[in-house]
């Protein structure tokens, strides 16, 4: 994170380098980027935001001289690639794991400041004064979160690593790494050659956002008191009809059905199930 900017209406955004070097987070790893994966990021974050998608956006992109060394297909083929940097721009850059490492390590009071910074930059519908305000944080990021997954899915978008880390708070599409389109619909499309299980597979893409607010709740637990954490539960427990409504609404549109009818949700399921690859 380089800095925050301010536009000329007024927009806050957080400015990043993706693939810059190393950090203090890059795992022993370079901290570098590789050319295509950068120019897939750029491209693919604003066809998002052009498709109507909440996203990260790409304000640059820069070649670097420097030679990086990946393993494209993880089967021990590494070679020699041109690196690159991508300025990257979002409201926030804060995921889950932002607050899930922090209870995992114990630092309640430092989530507890985080998540009220948080709530006070980009959620000012909430008061900051009102007792039930991590609450109404956790509903809303289960109900934006359904809806962005749904819009993912009403595209044919698979994100290809949707683990905590990369889950946005703010309930935007960030970190584009293994992405893929489909060409057809297949609800078992991978686009990461190293998920070998299809644990990120884009018909299990709603299952994974499940996953990951209960771990965002289990986070959230240690700030709740005993009623919190029973209607924070039922909250979680709404997520898949939400889901569900929200697919339904974005798929209807998209045949141009217009009302409510008992057979909708069929012939949806059906034009689907037909376009199966054989």
């Amino acid at each position: 994170l380089i800095g925050v900017y301010t536009n000329r209406l007024g927009e806050r955004w957080e400015l990043q380098l993706k693939g810059s070097g190393k950090t203090p987070y890059s795992r022993n790893g370079d901290g570098r980027a590789v050319l295509r994966s950068s120019v897939r990021e750029f491209l693919c974050s604003e066809a998002m935001h052009y498709l109507g998608i909440p996203t990260s956006r790409a304000a640059s992109l820069v070649v670097s001289d420097d030679d990086v060394w990946r393993d494209q297909f993880y089967n021990g083929n590494i070679k020699k690639e041109r690196g690159a940097i991508v300025l990257r721009l979002a409201k926030s850059w804060f995921r889950i794991g932002s607050l899930e490492i922090l209870a995992h390590s114990g630092e309640l009071d430092l989530q507890r400041r985080l998540l009220d910074f948080i709530i006070q930059e980009h959620f000012p519908s909430i008061a900051m004064n009102y007792s039930n305000r991590y609450l109404e944080f956790f509903s809303t990021v289960v109900s934006e979160t359904a809806d962005l997954i749904a819009l993912w899915m009403s595209v044919g978008f698979a994100h290809g690593v949707c683990n905590t880390d990369n889950f946005s708070l703010l309930s935007i599409t960030i970190d584009y790494g293994p992405f893929g389109f489909m060409d057809s619909y297949d609800p078992n499309f991978v686009p990461n050659t190293s998920d070998d299980e299809g644990r990120y597979k884009i018909g299990n893409q709603a299952n994974v956002g499940l996953f990951n607010l209960s771990k965002l709740l289990q986070a959230l637990k240690p700030l709740l008191d005993a009623r919190q954490k029973q209607l924070a539960s039922e909250i979680l427990q709404g997520y898949g009809e939400h889901y569900y409504t929200r697919f339904t609404e974005l798929f209807k549109t998209k045949l141009g059905l217009l009302g409510e009818n008992k057979d909708d949700n069929y012939l949806i399921a059906f034009l689907l199930k037909v376009s199966l690859p054989c």
